[in-house]
């Protein structure tokens, strides 16, 4: 049976190359719909003339007599391609449904997706169709990446998403617009266990991708934090990222979303005519490779320290396509019956595989990388034996299984005159004060030489202190703070935790050793079974930076260290999921 298949926006930069994908499906007849009949029709026709159907161009305002328009087609299925969706209603999907048509959109606006099974599923029913959202990169690539790499694990850490096209990609006024939306306004991050705000193309970083190299990414709105952190628990963080690989528009939008977080740059819509002439200039240096990367941190099945990571690499231009991907995986469903009556996100429709079947006739690889490691950092350090000799909450924390975050509350004493005041504010110590709410998180992570890592995220009432901490050698960690690398020997002894300074470096200069800062660092356990810290940081000749004291318990349910874990081995498994399209 064919059936007649509807795009809205069939003629845009996503809508046409979801056109393109379905030309060759020999179960529909498809229509591209336009505002502008002609552009229609010429679309339709050069469709048509590369292939052996018909494809037939039409008007369709959606926002003039949509519903009068839907029972002349008379669709089995509409793909709505339109957008941006971020100040759109549920108008288009409601008259949708009630043509009796199925319905899928490639909406990836956090609040249109949000509220689109509670407002639509009802009528949905009502109509016995299937609803689907979400049918893109994100949520619904991403949620099913997830769910593949996750399944059955005991517990899930941290969700880190980052996306990259190719420069040389189209980028639509569409697009444009839902960037600048929220470039230097608050979007979700899921931080520390709840749902919280960053600020949007903001605080950027590089990341390394496979088959790629580094890439330059920032902080955007999606849904993925708010919905995949309750989904699935998440102890620690969901973070998406995003990166254009153009420097120029990359720090361009950066420096943009800064100035206007801090009230000094107007609303840059109006700037979207110049962007996207400027972008004739600043593609030229660009290339055609795109890429995903997906990276999950957690506990596996037998609850082993797991590191996960699934990338996505596109050659030949053919990023463009991946959104429209899981659209068409699931109007695939949809044709075969097996997508169930209501209104819901895709990726509750949709497995992983389902997408990567449509993913065969383009120049698009996917790998799938699994790492694990039952020892940590510091039971390393110390050794096994002295390591299970620590008070159960030292062990806990400084336990690879241990739970990421942990929450308490801290006594902070600062400097006593100019400046070491100074000082203690331009590296960003916390303010004096008792009492002080401290959430302390701490990511452990596996290098590419197969070293385990830890990122220990410090949160004094929203001052927040970060370091990162590495295994240089025997006896002694490297601590990474801002500029600064540090030497930390650490020992143990008497139930404590013992970690000074013994030297360190300015980014690769090594500084004489007298001037490094004095560390007082001492880690036990209270009288209530509570992880307790004490740290104390002078300089010489300066007198007191910091002294901060306190104590922390897990925020998340204790998941005990397995008994067996010491004798698990590390284990490095590439596994290329299946994929012909190399």
């Amino acid at each position: 049976m064919v059936r007649r298949v509807l795009l809205i926006g069939g003629t845009g930069v996503f809508g046409a190359r979801l056109a393109r994908h379905l030309a060759g499906w020999d179960e529909i007849e498809l229509f591209v719909s336009s505002r502008n009949t002609q552009k229609a029709r010429r679309f339709a026709k050069e469709l048509t003339g590369s292939g052996s159907k018909i494809v037939k161009g039409v008007d369709l305002d959606r926002g003039n007599s949509l519903q009068a328009r839907l029972e002349e087609i008379k669709p089995f299925a509409v793909v709505d391609c339109s957008g941006p969706f971020q100040a759109a209603s549920y108008e288009t999907a409601r008259a949708v449904i009630k043509a009796g048509a199925h319905l899928i959109d490639l909406a990836d606006a956090r609040d249109y997706l949000a509220g689109f099974a509670d407002s639509l599923n009802e009528v949905a029913c009502q109509h016995s169709v299937t609803a689907l959202t979400g049918a893109s990169s994100t949520p619904t690539l991403s949620s099913c990446v997830v769910a593949h790499l996750t399944k059955n694990w005991q517990r899930v850490d941290t969700i880190d998403i980052c996306i990259t096209p190719g420069g040389k990609s189209e980028v639509g006024r569409a697009v444009i617009e839902a960037i600048l939306s929220y470039a230097g306004k608050a979007v979700p991050v899921w931080r520390a266990g709840h749902l919280d705000q960053i600020t949007g193309w903001t605080k950027g970083q590089s990341v390394d991708i496979p088959n790629l190299g580094r890439r330059r990414v920032a902080p955007v709105e999606t849904f993925d934090a708010e919905y995949l952190g309750p989904k699935y628990n998440v102890r620690g963080r969901v973070a998406f990222s995003a990166g254009l690989e153009s420097n120029i528009e990359q720090w361009g939008l950066e420096a943009m979303a800064t100035l206007r977080e801090r009230g000094l740059f107007p609303d840059p819509q109006a700037l979207i005519p110049l962007l996207l002439k400027a972008r004739m200039l600043t593609r030229l240096s660009t290339s055609d490779k795109g890429a995903m990367l997906v990276e999950i941190r957690g506990l596996d099945p037998k609850g082993t320290f797991t590191q996960a990571r699934w990338s996505l690499l596109a050659k030949n231009d053919h990023g463009p396509y991946i959104p429209i991907l899981p659209a068409a995986a699931a109007l695939r469903k949809l044709l075969g019956g097996a997508a169930p009556v209501g209104a819901r996100l895709a990726d509750q429709a949709l497995s992983l595989s389902d997408i990567l079947e449509q993913m065969v006739h383009y120049s698009i690889k996917t790998e799938a990388k699994i790492c694990q490691e039952s020892v940590s950092i510091f039971e390393t350090q110390l050794g096994t034996e002295t390591f299970q000799d620590l008070p159960d909450a030292l062990r806990d924390f400084h336990g690879q299984t241990g739970d990421p975050v942990w929450s308490g509350t801290a006594q902070i004493e600062g400097g006593k005159w100019v400046l070491p005041k100074l000082l203690s504010r331009f590296f960003g110590f916390p303010a004096t004060g008792v009492n002080i709410p401290v959430t302390v998180q701490v990511d452990r992570s596996i290098e590419e030489d197969g070293l385990p890592r830890e990122r220990w995220t410090r949160n004094f009432d929203g001052t927040i202190l970060t370091s990162a901490l590495t295994r240089a050698r025997d006896g002694v960690f490297t601590e990474k703070f801002a500029l600064f690398t540090f030497d930390v020997p650490v020992s143990a002894g008497s139930g404590t935790v013992k970690m000074p300074v013994s030297g360190f470096c300015l980014g690769r200069l090594r500084l004489p050793r007298v001037l490094a800062p004095r560390s007082n660092t001492v880690e036990y356990q209270d009288t209530e079974g509570r992880f307790c810290f004490d740290v104390r940081l002078t300089l010489p000749l300066v007198g007191l930076l910091a002294h901060y004291k306190g104590w922390l318990m897990p925020t998340g349910q204790h998941l005990p260290t397995l008994s067996d874990t010491s004798t698990v081995a590390r284990v490095d498994i590439a596994e290329v999921l299946p994929n012909p399209a190399t």
